[in-house]
């Protein structure tokens, strides 16, 4: 399996008590080349359609908050 990590960290709370580990990449481990989000150890590989729809949601977030150009 393929892989290219694009994000790993851990991601913590603003007010600092609460964390998790996240991770999200590319993967080739199914015919179908797609999106991989891990949460503290558990991996999923999103099917094309629910990779897409994932996309577009952070994408609105970040456009909302300024943080993407239009």
């Amino acid at each position: 399996m393929a892989t290219t990590m694009y994000f790993d960290k851990v991601v913590k709370d603003q007010g600092g008590e609460l964390s998790f580990e996240i991770g999200l990449g590319r993967s080739s481990f199914y015919p179908e080349d797609s999106i991989y989000l891990t949460i503290d150890g558990k991996t999923v590989i999103m099917d094309l359609a629910t990779a897409k729809e994932f996309v577009n949601a952070v994408a609105s977030v970040g456009r909302y908050h300024g943080l993407l150009e239009e």
